[in-house]
């Protein structure tokens, strides 16, 4: 999963003084070692601490403040220069510095507050983020400001002497001052700014009510089944939906009152959706969902309702199928109640995957050592992209725990193109989700030179043992495989301007890179290069490699159509308001067209879709991202995961623009054709066919 701020006009980097990385070997094998070894990468205490990420003011949590402060300073002469200049390409090159040097505290401290096991840099690096996020408000409602940049779109001559890169730069610039309301009077912008500051309060005090449990008198609960949850006195606490509880009636109990409608909850979903439907309308659009996906591939909300209705035209007849077969097993479990329900699908979809598959994570663990896996993964991008992966020893103070490691990025031409810092390693109060943080992005210098990027991918991995090395699950080597797809997207993106470096891109395209890693894992061409037992040297065999790709297709379909409910879901939501009816109203009606399996009285499942805040009207990104990454898969690599002319094409037309091009352009140069949105269907149906295999067979 791509984690990203959400700033509005100042997408945000920063500086970093950094040594000189060093090679290790041109084999990968030492870094295997290194991932494996408990004691690779100690910080040499004695040094002089550089401070986090080599700045030297983080060497203490007191420096946020330092560097917030002359970042501040620093914004306060880009605005007067940027106030003063005549309509030309410079005022977008100041507009971008303006944003970078916001960005020297924010991406970074964005990311400390969430990772440092260190509550006073956690603390010192959330107040960073408060100041700048205010000084960005300000930014967003500075008419001057603003005035500069509409001078420059205004002044056809000016416009004219613009490269495309340039003019799509301060066109984005332009947008994102105008869903801020800049060209409202003053009245309205103040409504604005309160809106804003409404939403970010209910957005707050909905999330934390997502997680939150529900609690019951034990006296309801059958006494058998009370030891599976949490009990306080004389209550019953739920705190999540058991989905994997081998008992029936354990799952149903959960999903009852864990999904039991809590009134102030649904209060303050309608009130986040009638403000951003306000927002929206105020600054001149028809729905939060137009403002959404105003810049997207599908740019509009009736083409996301095409793509998703049509997928679930075409899933219907499977769908139906994965359903009776998860019924049948249902059956021969539990005859006395065999109606399939909505607490059974993830259970008894992962039972009849066992049955027909008995695919058991520890038979494959073993040759997934993480040293081998990123073994592969530099195997693959030095095939593929001419990039390689160097292993650099961290300064004292650099990182901001002792098992994190550095990466150095390095083209077979260019040299060194960036940093990654692998934060792998589970530790108490640590985020357990999969992510890629941006630190710093890349742009072109005043000086001429290339700003490297850098960012931070975060997993939660086990720790290696006295007697074996950190081994990977098949799932955990697939989310690895995903996150670095998203560094590459990163260290790639050799864009002029830092406002749309890497994944600085519109979030249906953002996932494309990242979800076409994973058809890459799946490809035993590519797993035969790496995966091989930690203690025999024996290489996976090739049937287990089947075994795998097909176990992943069983109920696929019934899956898939879940997350296409959430997508529809998602965009009622945020298509209209006041909305016709309740949100379990709607809920209700949604679930009963797009899903299959029936609605239960009494829950409102929409209090517990966290997602509403991060992706609101954005759910259906993912379906988007994968089917258009299936198409690139088919089309450009299953007949040679490793050719390296398709994969310049790839860096070239895919991963070098960040969002600084058009994505379905991108997408079309890539597939050398324009995808239809019946296409991207297809794509995604194609992929549950058992008979369409990820890899080849060898002819050995």
């Amino acid at each position: 999963m791509l984690c990203q701020r959400m700033l509005t006009v100042f997408h945000c980097v920063r500086r970093c003084r950094f040594q000189r990385y060093r090679n290790v070997s041109t084999s990968w094998s030492p870094v295997g070692v290194a991932f494996n070894a408990k004691s690779w990468g100690k910080v040499d205490f004695f040094g002089k601490n550089v401070g986090l990420f080599g700045v030297p003011e983080l060497s203490s949590p007191e420096g946020f403040q330092v560097v917030q402060e002359n970042a501040l300073k620093e914004t306060e002469h880009l605005v007067e220069q940027a106030c003063i200049t005549p309509p030309g390409p410079q005022i977008v090159q100041i507009f971008d510095q303006l944003s970078d040097c916001l960005c020297r505290v924010a991406d970074l401290a964005d990311f400390i507050k969430v990772a440092h096991p260190d509550p006073l840099f956690r603390e010192a690096a959330e107040m960073s983020c408060l100041t700048v996020g205010t000084m960005v408000e300000k930014l967003n409602t500075n008419i001057e400001l603003c005035t500069s940049l509409k001078n420059l779109l205004n002044d056809k001559e000016a416009m004219d002497s613009l490269d495309p890169d340039t003019r799509r730069v301060a066109e984005l610039f332009m947008f994102d001052f105008e869903i801020s309301g800049i060209h409202l009077s003053e009245e309205k912008r103040k409504k604005v700014v309160n809106l804003n500051v409404q939403m970010l309060d209910l957005n707050n005090g909905f999330l934390l009510g997502t997680h939150l449990p529900n609690k019951i008198d034990k006296k309801v609960i059958p006494e058998h089944i009370c030891h599976h949850f949490s009990i306080q006195k004389d209550y019953i606490h739920v705190n999540g939906l058991h989905a994997d509880a081998p008992d029936d009636l354990v799952r149903e109990a959960a999903y009852k009152i864990f999904l039991y409608p809590n009134p102030e909850m649904l209060h303050c979903l309608d009130q986040l959706l009638a403000c951003r439907n306000e927002l929206a309308q105020l600054v001149g659009y028809e729905s939060f969902a137009h403002r959404a996906l105003k810049g997207t591939m599908v740019k509009n909300p009736e083409t996301v309702l095409y793509f998703l209705t049509k997928l679930s035209e075409k899933l219907a007849e499977r769908t139906e199928k994965d359903f009776r077969m998860m019924e049948e097993m249902k059956k021969k479990v539990n005859p006395t109640n065999c109606e399939l329900m909505p607490w059974d699908h993830s259970y008894y979809s992962g039972v009849v995957r066992a049955e027909r598959f008995n695919i058991e994570p520890s038979i494959y663990s073993p040759f997934f050592s993480l040293g081998a896996c990123m073994d592969g993964l530099n195997l693959l991008f030095t095939k593929l992209l001419g990039i390689s992966l160097h292993v650099e020893q961290p300064e004292k103070g650099e990182v901001w725990c002792d098992d994190v490691r550095k990466l150095a990025v390095v083209d077979e031409t260019e040299g060194l193109v960036g940093y990654i810092y692998c934060d792998f390693f589970h530790r108490p109060d640590k985020p357990h989700q999969d992510c890629h943080f941006t630190i710093r992005g890349g742009r072109l210098m005043e000086n001429g030179e290339y700003q490297l990027p850098i960012v931070v991918l975060m997993l939660s991995l086990p720790h290696p043992t006295i007697s074996s090395p950190t081994l990977l699950t098949p799932g955990m080597m697939e989310n690895l495989f995903h996150e670095m797809g998203h560094a590459m997207h990163s260290m790639l993106g050799r864009t002029r301007y830092q406002h749309v470096t890497g994944t600085r891109c519109p979030t249906d395209f953002a996932e494309v890179p990242s979800i076409l890693m994973e058809y890459f894992a799946s490809d035993y061409r590519v797993v035969k290069q790496f995966a091989r037992h930690y203690q025999t040297g024996e290489p996976l065999p090739q049937n287990m490699v089947s075994r795998l790709c097909d176990s992943k297709k069983v109920c696929a379909a019934a899956d898939l159509q879940l997350q296409i409910f959430y997508s529809v879901l998602d965009q009622i939501y945020h298509r209209q308001h006041p909305l016709p009816k309740s949100t379990t109203e709607i809920l209700k009606e949604t679930q009963e067209k797009f899903y299959g399996l029936p609605y239960v009285q009494n829950t409102a499942w929409q209090l517990r879709f966290s997602h509403l805040v991060g992706y609101g009207a954005k759910y259906y990104s993912y379906l988007m991202s994968r089917a258009v990454a299936s198409m690139v898969w088919k089309q450009c690599f299953v007949k040679d995961p490793f050719n390296r002319a398709v994969g310049e094409r790839y860096r070239r037309e895919m991963l070098a623009h960040g969002g600084g091009k058009v994505p379905m352009f991108m997408v079309e140069g890539m597939l050398q054709k324009k995808p239809s949105m019946d296409d991207l269907v297809d794509a995604l149906v194609s992929d549950l066919d058992l008979n369409f295999e990820t890899f080849f067979f060898d002819s050995k």
